[in-house]
Protein backbone atom coordinates (compact mmCIF):
# COMPACT_ATOMS: atom_id res chain seq x y z
CA UNK A 1 0.00 0.00 0.00
CA UNK A 2 2.75 2.10 1.02
CA UNK A 3 5.01 1.52 -2.63
CA UNK A 4 1.42 2.02 -4.37
CA UNK A 5 1.24 5.74 -2.68
CA UNK A 6 4.67 6.65 -2.82
CA UNK A 7 4.09 5.88 -6.51
CA UNK A 8 1.13 7.53 -7.08
CA UNK A 9 2.76 10.50 -5.73
CA UNK A 10 5.95 10.08 -7.85
CA UNK A 11 3.93 10.18 -10.74
CA UNK A 12 1.52 13.42 -9.65
CA UNK A 13 5.59 15.24 -9.33
CA UNK A 14 6.51 13.61 -12.85
CA UNK A 15 3.21 15.34 -14.70
CA UNK A 16 3.20 18.30 -12.56
CA UNK A 17 6.72 19.30 -13.62
CA UNK A 18 6.15 18.34 -17.59
CA UNK A 19 3.12 20.50 -17.04
CA UNK A 20 5.22 23.44 -15.82
CA UNK A 21 7.46 22.81 -18.63
CA UNK A 22 4.72 22.44 -21.12
CA UNK A 23 3.60 26.28 -19.84
CA UNK A 24 7.02 27.23 -19.93
CA UNK A 25 7.77 26.60 -23.35
CA UNK A 26 4.39 28.27 -24.27
CA UNK A 27 4.89 31.24 -23.07
CA UNK A 28 8.23 31.25 -23.95
CA UNK A 29 7.16 30.90 -27.71
CA UNK A 30 4.06 33.54 -27.73
CA UNK A 31 7.07 35.98 -25.94
CA UNK A 32 8.71 35.44 -29.30
CA UNK A 33 6.22 35.73 -31.41
CA UNK A 34 5.69 39.17 -29.62
CA UNK A 35 8.84 40.33 -29.98
CA UNK A 36 8.91 39.39 -33.35
CA UNK A 37 5.93 40.98 -34.24
CA UNK A 38 7.25 44.54 -32.47
CA UNK A 39 11.17 44.43 -34.63
CA UNK A 40 9.28 45.03 -37.25
CA UNK A 41 8.55 48.41 -35.52
CA UNK A 42 11.38 50.85 -34.82
CA UNK A 43 13.46 49.44 -31.78
CA UNK A 44 14.58 51.89 -29.35
CA UNK A 45 18.88 51.88 -29.54
CA UNK A 46 19.17 53.06 -25.84
CA UNK A 47 16.98 52.22 -22.95
CA UNK A 48 17.13 53.44 -19.55
CA UNK A 49 15.80 52.37 -16.49
CA UNK A 50 14.66 54.04 -12.98
CA UNK A 51 14.96 50.68 -11.26
CA UNK A 52 12.71 51.63 -8.23
CA UNK A 53 9.98 49.80 -5.96
CA UNK A 54 12.32 46.98 -4.40
CA UNK A 55 12.12 48.12 -1.06
CA UNK A 56 9.06 48.22 -1.15
CA UNK A 57 8.31 44.70 -2.63
CA UNK A 58 10.30 43.05 -0.04
CA UNK A 59 8.28 44.80 2.45
CA UNK A 60 5.06 43.64 0.64
CA UNK A 61 5.82 40.02 0.06
CA UNK A 62 7.52 40.32 3.75
CA UNK A 63 11.19 38.88 2.98
CA UNK A 64 14.33 39.95 4.71
CA UNK A 65 16.22 42.79 4.44
CA UNK A 66 18.56 42.73 0.86
CA UNK A 67 15.76 40.28 -0.53
CA UNK A 68 13.86 43.30 -2.55
CA UNK A 69 17.10 43.79 -4.12
CA UNK A 70 18.36 40.28 -4.94
CA UNK A 71 14.83 40.14 -7.10
CA UNK A 72 15.31 43.49 -8.25
CA UNK A 73 18.81 41.84 -9.82
CA UNK A 74 17.09 38.77 -11.03
CA UNK A 75 14.66 41.01 -12.87
CA UNK A 76 17.42 43.19 -14.52
CA UNK A 77 19.23 39.90 -16.03
CA UNK A 78 15.52 39.15 -17.02
CA UNK A 79 14.64 42.58 -19.01
CA UNK A 80 18.17 42.74 -20.45
CA UNK A 81 18.52 39.45 -21.78
CA UNK A 82 14.93 41.04 -23.71
CA UNK A 83 16.81 43.67 -24.38
CA UNK A 84 19.27 42.68 -26.21
CA UNK A 85 17.54 39.73 -28.38
CA UNK A 86 15.27 42.70 -29.77
CA UNK A 87 18.32 44.87 -30.84
CA UNK A 88 18.61 47.04 -28.18
CA UNK A 89 22.30 48.33 -28.16
CA UNK A 90 22.64 50.46 -25.10
CA UNK A 91 21.19 49.90 -21.49
CA UNK A 92 21.30 52.13 -19.02
CA UNK A 93 20.12 51.86 -15.08
CA UNK A 94 19.59 53.71 -12.06
CA UNK A 95 21.74 51.41 -9.38
CA UNK A 96 22.24 53.39 -6.60
CA UNK A 97 21.47 57.24 -5.92
CA UNK A 98 24.41 59.71 -4.45
CA UNK A 99 20.75 60.84 -1.76
CA UNK A 100 20.69 56.99 -1.13
CA UNK A 101 23.66 56.94 1.06
CA UNK A 102 21.81 58.91 3.35
CA UNK A 103 20.10 55.82 4.15
CA UNK A 104 20.34 53.28 7.23
CA UNK A 105 24.04 52.25 6.82
CA UNK A 106 23.47 48.90 7.55
CA UNK A 107 20.91 48.92 4.56
CA UNK A 108 23.87 50.67 2.18
CA UNK A 109 26.41 47.91 3.42
CA UNK A 110 24.04 45.72 2.63
CA UNK A 111 23.48 46.91 -1.15
CA UNK A 112 27.09 47.81 -1.61
CA UNK A 113 27.35 43.56 -0.50
CA UNK A 114 25.20 42.53 -3.01
CA UNK A 115 26.52 44.73 -5.60
CA UNK A 116 30.23 42.80 -4.91
CA UNK A 117 28.47 39.77 -5.54
CA UNK A 118 26.40 40.24 -8.73
CA UNK A 119 29.47 41.77 -10.39
CA UNK A 120 31.43 39.13 -9.51
CA UNK A 121 28.67 36.70 -10.94
CA UNK A 122 28.75 38.51 -14.08
CA UNK A 123 32.33 37.68 -15.06
CA UNK A 124 31.86 34.73 -14.93
CA UNK A 125 32.23 32.88 -18.26
CA UNK A 126 28.32 31.14 -18.41
CA UNK A 127 26.82 34.69 -17.69
CA UNK A 128 24.79 36.69 -20.04
CA UNK A 129 27.80 39.42 -20.20
CA UNK A 130 29.39 36.47 -21.93
CA UNK A 131 27.08 35.23 -24.15
CA UNK A 132 25.59 38.69 -25.47
CA UNK A 133 29.51 40.44 -25.60
CA UNK A 134 28.02 43.07 -23.55
CA UNK A 135 30.94 45.80 -22.31
CA UNK A 136 30.03 47.18 -18.61
CA UNK A 137 30.62 50.71 -17.60
CA UNK A 138 30.01 52.48 -14.32
CA UNK A 139 29.21 56.07 -14.02
CA UNK A 140 29.23 57.98 -11.07
CA UNK A 141 31.05 59.81 -8.43
CA UNK A 142 32.92 56.59 -7.60
CA UNK A 143 35.16 57.57 -5.26
CA UNK A 144 32.39 57.65 -3.02
CA UNK A 145 32.44 53.46 -2.79
CA UNK A 146 33.91 51.59 -0.66
CA UNK A 147 37.28 49.92 -2.01
CA UNK A 148 35.89 46.73 -2.50
CA UNK A 149 33.52 47.74 -4.44
CA UNK A 150 35.55 50.78 -6.35
CA UNK A 151 38.06 47.83 -7.31
CA UNK A 152 35.21 45.13 -8.24
CA UNK A 153 33.59 48.07 -10.61
CA UNK A 154 37.29 48.56 -12.12
CA UNK A 155 37.44 45.07 -12.97
CA UNK A 156 34.49 44.97 -14.70
CA UNK A 157 35.07 47.46 -16.73
CA UNK A 158 38.27 46.24 -17.32
CA UNK A 159 37.53 42.58 -18.32
CA UNK A 160 34.57 43.23 -20.81
CA UNK A 161 36.49 46.77 -22.44
CA UNK A 162 36.94 44.72 -25.24
CA UNK A 163 33.32 43.49 -25.65
CA UNK A 164 31.59 45.50 -28.42
CA UNK A 165 28.29 43.85 -29.25
CA UNK A 166 26.50 46.17 -26.95
CA UNK A 167 26.57 48.14 -23.59
CA UNK A 168 25.29 47.96 -20.12
CA UNK A 169 25.91 51.52 -18.40
CA UNK A 170 25.39 51.52 -14.55
CA UNK A 171 24.98 54.21 -12.97
CA UNK A 172 25.96 54.01 -9.24
CA UNK A 173 27.07 56.89 -6.89
CA UNK A 174 24.92 59.35 -9.54
CA UNK A 175 22.87 61.86 -9.88
CA UNK A 176 22.43 63.94 -12.52
CA UNK A 177 23.31 67.37 -10.77
CA UNK A 178 27.07 65.73 -9.95
CA UNK A 179 27.28 64.84 -13.37
CA UNK A 180 26.62 68.13 -14.58
CA UNK A 181 28.69 69.69 -11.93
CA UNK A 182 31.91 67.11 -12.71
CA UNK A 183 31.40 68.13 -16.90
CA UNK A 184 32.00 71.86 -16.12
CA UNK A 185 34.98 71.11 -13.94
CA UNK A 186 36.38 69.20 -16.03
CA UNK A 187 35.90 71.38 -18.91
CA UNK A 188 37.74 74.38 -16.89
CA UNK A 189 40.31 71.89 -16.58
CA UNK A 190 40.91 71.23 -19.83
CA UNK A 191 40.99 75.05 -20.76
CA UNK A 192 43.60 75.98 -18.55
CA UNK A 193 45.59 73.28 -19.56
CA UNK A 194 45.01 74.48 -23.41
CA UNK A 195 45.91 77.89 -22.60
CA UNK A 196 48.79 76.50 -20.12
CA UNK A 197 50.41 75.03 -23.46
CA UNK A 198 49.07 77.90 -25.69
CA UNK A 199 52.36 80.05 -27.02
CA UNK A 200 50.50 83.38 -27.09
CA UNK A 201 49.36 82.66 -23.21
CA UNK A 202 53.58 82.99 -22.65
CA UNK A 203 53.86 86.70 -22.43
CA UNK A 204 50.39 86.90 -20.70
CA UNK A 205 51.45 84.60 -18.07
CA UNK A 206 53.87 87.36 -15.98
CA UNK A 207 50.53 89.60 -15.96
CA UNK A 208 48.81 86.43 -14.62
CA UNK A 209 51.20 85.94 -11.99
CA UNK A 210 51.65 88.98 -10.79
CA UNK A 211 47.06 88.85 -9.94
CA UNK A 212 46.22 90.45 -13.33
CA UNK A 213 43.84 87.73 -15.16
CA UNK A 214 44.47 88.54 -19.01
CA UNK A 215 43.05 85.49 -20.23
CA UNK A 216 41.01 85.93 -23.69
CA UNK A 217 37.06 85.25 -23.57
CA UNK A 218 38.05 82.84 -26.19
CA UNK A 219 40.79 80.91 -24.19
CA UNK A 220 37.90 80.48 -21.49
CA UNK A 221 34.80 80.14 -22.76
CA UNK A 222 32.78 76.72 -22.24
CA UNK A 223 31.31 75.43 -25.06
CA UNK A 224 28.13 72.76 -25.72
CA UNK A 225 30.45 70.19 -26.99
CA UNK A 226 32.67 70.72 -24.52
CA UNK A 227 29.90 70.26 -21.58
CA UNK A 228 28.98 66.97 -23.59
CA UNK A 229 32.28 65.66 -23.86
CA UNK A 230 32.65 65.46 -20.08
CA UNK A 231 29.56 64.44 -19.21
CA UNK A 232 29.96 60.49 -17.72
CA UNK A 233 27.51 59.20 -20.16
CA UNK A 234 29.48 61.03 -23.24
CA UNK A 235 30.18 57.74 -25.49
CA UNK A 236 26.43 56.15 -25.42
CA UNK A 237 23.69 57.88 -27.61
CA UNK A 238 20.86 59.82 -25.77
CA UNK A 239 18.40 57.55 -24.51
CA UNK A 240 15.10 57.13 -26.64
CA UNK A 241 13.31 55.74 -23.88
CA UNK A 242 13.39 56.01 -20.06
CA UNK A 243 11.34 53.62 -18.10
CA UNK A 244 10.82 54.29 -14.15
CA UNK A 245 9.29 51.74 -12.16
CA UNK A 246 6.35 52.01 -8.99
CA UNK A 247 4.50 54.51 -10.48
CA UNK A 248 6.50 57.46 -9.34
CA UNK A 249 5.87 60.00 -11.79
CA UNK A 250 9.40 61.98 -11.17
CA UNK A 251 13.03 62.01 -12.84
CA UNK A 252 14.96 61.87 -9.73
CA UNK A 253 18.17 63.61 -10.81
CA UNK A 254 18.74 60.82 -13.21
CA UNK A 255 19.92 62.24 -17.00
CA UNK A 256 18.41 65.04 -16.65
CA UNK A 257 20.83 66.52 -19.61
CA UNK A 258 20.24 63.07 -21.51
CA UNK A 259 16.19 63.29 -22.00
CA UNK A 260 15.38 66.24 -23.67
CA UNK A 261 13.87 64.21 -26.58
CA UNK A 262 13.25 61.16 -25.06
CA UNK A 263 9.88 59.02 -24.50
CA UNK A 264 9.08 58.74 -20.75
CA UNK A 265 7.44 56.08 -19.36
CA UNK A 266 6.23 54.83 -15.96
CA UNK A 267 4.84 51.66 -15.38
CA UNK A 268 2.58 50.71 -12.07
CA UNK A 269 4.86 47.58 -11.47
CA UNK A 270 7.31 47.42 -8.91
CA UNK A 271 10.89 46.96 -10.76
CA UNK A 272 11.18 43.16 -9.01
CA UNK A 273 7.66 42.49 -11.21
CA UNK A 274 9.02 43.47 -13.93
CA UNK A 275 8.69 41.11 -17.22
CA UNK A 276 9.66 40.94 -20.61
CA UNK A 277 6.37 41.43 -21.33
CA UNK A 278 6.00 44.74 -19.47
CA UNK A 279 9.06 46.05 -21.74
CA UNK A 280 7.14 44.51 -24.90
CA UNK A 281 4.17 46.46 -24.14
CA UNK A 282 6.45 49.80 -22.98
CA UNK A 283 8.12 49.56 -26.48
CA UNK A 284 4.95 49.14 -28.30
CA UNK A 285 3.63 52.80 -26.82
CA UNK A 286 7.50 54.21 -27.98
CA UNK A 287 6.65 53.43 -31.57
CA UNK A 288 2.92 54.77 -31.56
CA UNK A 289 4.57 58.15 -29.97
CA UNK A 290 7.80 57.81 -32.27
CA UNK A 291 6.33 60.01 -35.18
CA UNK A 292 5.99 62.94 -32.50
CA UNK A 293 9.05 63.14 -31.38
CA UNK A 294 11.02 62.92 -34.56
CA UNK A 295 8.47 65.74 -36.16
CA UNK A 296 9.67 67.48 -32.48
CA UNK A 297 13.19 67.18 -32.94
CA UNK A 298 13.04 68.40 -36.63
CA UNK A 299 11.35 71.54 -35.36
CA UNK A 300 13.44 72.22 -32.55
Amino acid sequence: MAQELEMENSNEGTLQRLFQRLVAMMSGFLQWLFFTVLSVGPIPNHIAFIMDGNRRYAKSQKLGPGAGHKAGFSSLISILESCYKIGVKYVTVYAFSIDNFKRDPIEVQSIMDLMLEKIDELLKEESIVSSHGIRINFFGNLELLSEPVRMAVAKAMVETAKNTNVVLSVCVAYTSTNEIVHAVQESCREKIAQALLNSKFNCEMRDFERGYNTLSKVDCSITLEDLERHMYLAECPDPDLLIRTSGETRLSNFLLWQTTFCYLHVLDALWPEVSPWWLGWVILHYQRAKPYIDKRMKVL
